[in-house]
């Protein structure tokens, strides 16, 4: 029997204000001016800063006299011991490079793609970038007798007709290293042009001003600027993606040209490269999240971005995960007696809980970003990034020092143990990171103010209480869901 009844309303066509939509990326932002004041107060000193920056400071100058104690006793204060003579320097060298990858990873490839979530990110990447490639640049030094003839790896005319040994792979970290931070710095210059335009026109300080005017280049915001922007912008980061392909795969050869066990291998270049993405997304996590809550962005980095990236996070992951696998076939199916023995000793002996310290922050916690509540969660991003940064550093530990102490010989079999100066000098590199970082987000927006506004909708002549889709029609909503975007 037919019986009427009253339609029920399809509450999914309703739309609540602050909930992020295909059309509407960021709701709870109305207009250009509110993204201009809300960003540029954030260029303020507070006292919290001033505290990290102090802190940041002291770890550098920690470092910087644990250099100086082992420019005047010698290396032999590293902690260096025969046969193992890379250490705890290069193990950090491989990591900060690393940590800068995701930075053009997020900036140049996935703009390539067009992925919406890194607009509100990407700055911050580019500028940890830079700054993790200036740390990086300092272990190669770090780790010289004489660290005051560190030119003579760059190949230059001179009165001694010695030339560097281009076969060498250190030579080669040289060029990749000059090579990946210049192009990084001009990307990160390029796209902060328009930003400092804007800097500029807002500017009442007259010194300021002025030095925003230089580094704007004369920009005006006409159309003709706009078209040579977006050409420059495509044009590097076209540029700058088989760079990250191409920079740590050099570094990676300074392991597979050799033949020691362990390294003696060919899956090492992309082995190192998802390694590279996969800690440099952890370290954006570790600094966006603090970032978003401390300067009140969070309607800018929205959940919706930090879980896409996430996601990303989980990918590479798994691709560590394979390559992980990878090397223990490769051991097992090579037939080699030295490879056999020298995966044993890393999995089960003398470096085990080295190695399961790595395999659990790098292959098991991730998983849990198969849930949306741990990628909607930004306290338990936060914690597994910490995570995946101390099991990345643990990779290039495993890598470095376990094949070093257990090569072929067994008369040649040793351990090793970091000493204060190897700890001091690791905790001065995170302080130099620390402080650039923290000088760059109180001179410079730390989100991209003209990219943010792309994805804006401009005002409207005529205001609408409940906004307007893409037709000018108003789009109604339920004023008692206040929205999830915290």
């Amino acid at each position: 029997m037919a019986t009427a009844t009253k339609p029920v309303q399809d509450v999914e066509l309703l739309r609540r204000p602050n909930i992020p939509s295909a059309d509407v990326r960021l709701p709870a932002v109305k207009d250009y001016e509110q993204v201009d004041d809300e960003i540029t107060a954030t260029l303020h000193p507070t006292a919290q800063w001033f505290i990290g920056l102090g802190v940041a400071i002291t770890f550098l100058v920690i470092g910087a006299l644990a250099w100086t104690y082992q420019i005047y006793t010698g290396l032999g204060v590293a902690g260096y011991n025969p046969p193992v003579m890379w250490g705890v320097y290069i193990v950090t060298f491989v990591f900060w490079v690393g940590i800068g990858h995701a930075g053009t990873l997020i900036s140049a490839i996935l703009y390539l793609f067009r992925a919406g979530f890194r607009t509100t990110i990407y700055r911050c990447a580019e500028a940890m970038t830079v700054f993790a490639v200036m740390t990086a640049g300092l272990f190669p030094i770090l780790h010289l007798g004489r660290p005051w003839k560190f030119f003579w790896l760059i190949p230059y005319p001179n009165w001694r007709y010695i030339w560097p040994q281009m076969k060498s792979p250190l030579v080669w970290d040289v060029f990749a290293i000059l090579t990946y931070l210049t192009i990084s710095a001009t990307f990160l210059y390029i796209g902060l042009v328009p930003d400092f335009a804007i800097l500029r026109d807002r500017e009442k300080n007259p010194v300021r001003k002025r030095l925003f005017s230089q580094l704007a280049l004369g920009w005006r915001n006409t159309d003709r600027e706009w078209r040579h922007f977006v050409r420059a912008y495509l044009f590097l980061a076209a540029f700058s993606t088989p760079l990250v392909l191409s920079v740590h795969s050099v570094v990676s050869f300074d392991f597979a040209m050799s033949d020691v066990p362990g390294w003696h291998t060919t899956v090492f270049p992309p082995y190192f490269v998802a390694g590279a993405i996969y800690s440099g997304i952890g370290m954006v996590f570790t600094i966006i999240i603090p970032l978003r809550k401390w300067f009140n962005l969070k309607h800018y980095v929205t959940i919706n971005d930090l879980d896409a990236a996430a996601k990303l996070a989980l990918f590479t992951s798994l691709v560590v995960g394979v390559s992980y696998a990878c090397e223990w076939f490769v051991a097992w199916y090579s037939g080699s007696p030295a490879e056999k023995q020298f995966f044993a000793n890393r999995l089960w002996g003398q470096w085990w809980w080295a190695s399961a310290l790595l395999y659990t922050c790098n292959i098991c916690l991730p998983l849990s970003l198969f849930s949306q509540w741990c990628r909607r969660n930004t306290t338990w991003l936060f914690i597994l990034s910490i995570f995946i940064n101390i099991g990345m550093w643990f990779e290039r530990f495993v890598i470095v020092v376990p094949s070093l102490s257990h090569e072929y010989e067994p008369w040649q079999w040793a351990g090793y143990r970091p000493t204060w100066v190897d700890y001091a000098i690791l905790c001065g590199s995170f302080g130099w990171f620390s402080m650039w970082f923290l000088l760059f987000i109180k001179q410079f927006p730390v989100i991209a103010l003209t990219e943010i506004k792309e994805i804006v909708k401009p005002r409207l002549k005529f205001r609408h209480p409940q906004g307007v889709d893409s037709t000018a029609h108003p789009l109604p909503f339920m004023p008692d869901t206040p929205g999830e975007f915290d």
